[in-house]
């Protein structure tokens, strides 16, 4: 069965295919992830294949066919491109580790309309507020992690399940949760937590104001969820946009 399908996407990945054309990979508002190929795509004339670039926001026909892995793109429009992202090399590096985790962590097909919409407004504030890419991307990586299925476990320590836990520094158990400062001490711990790494994660969760940033804390924070993921998808090799934070 074939299908015109008109959507909204994202556009993950760009490669060269035969002589002429292109093949892209796709972040769907209404069909998830897919592949999909722009016939001519990489000649000049080709008005699809100058605009279907990473990153860009799109509205998109593809003419569907459940028997075949590669659909075909057959037009495409400018939502937005974000050109002041672009121009940054911060804003440019955090922006790629959003369209890393869609690419790398989403399942074929399957239709995420609050992860997509939740990827635009990350991707419309990297191109428009002031606040450090860092931590616009943190805010992202946390809603992410939850939408997936894997949401990071603050509220109270997972062994005798005290909720005050600020001021003091903590562990964390990737299996288990937070383990407070008298629990760490007999758990196996896989990640330390400073008193101040544990409020900034806290303040990225629930989107409260940061009135001190810290670059370093910020991409700590980054680091510590890229952990965590590493460890439940083993699969999960780490953001390679973000590799100089190591």
């Amino acid at each position: 069965m074939s299908e015109i399908i008109k959507t909204e996407a994202i556009v993950l990945n760009k490669l060269n295919y035969g002589d002429t054309s292109s093949i892209v990979s796709l972040f769907t508002k209404d069909n998830g992830r897919l592949s999909a190929i722009i016939k001519g795509g990489r000649s000049p004339k080709s008005k699809i294949g100058l605009i279907v670039d990473p990153l860009n926001h799109l509205q998109i026909i593809i003419y569907n066919k459940d028997t075949r892995d590669l659909q075909i793109l057959s037009g495409a429009d400018i939502i937005s491109h974000f050109p002041k992202l672009k121009e940054d090399f911060d804003k440019l590096k955090y922006s790629y580790a959003v369209i890393e985790l869609l690419k790398k962590l989403t399942a074929e097909h399957e239709s995420h309309v609050r992860l997509f919409n939740g990827s635009v407004r990350i991707l419309s504030l990297m191109e428009s507020s002031n606040e450090h890419p860092a931590l616009i991307f943190g805010r992202y990586f946390i809603f992410f992690l939850k939408e997936i299925g894997y949401e990071i476990q603050l509220d109270s320590c997972c062994v005798c399940g005290r909720t005050n836990l600020k001021g003091t520094d903590l562990g964390y158990n990737f299996e288990m949760g937070i383990l407070c400062e008298h629990c760490r001490v007999d758990h196996l711990e896989t990640y330390s937590l400073s008193a101040e790494l544990f409020t900034y994660i806290i303040c990225l969760k629930s989107s409260k104001k940061i009135e001190t940033f810290n670059t370093a804390t910020a991409e700590k924070a980054i680091i510590f969820m890229e952990r965590y993921l590493k460890y439940h998808i083993p699969d999960f090799s780490g953001i390679q946009s973000l590799q100089l934070l190591k």
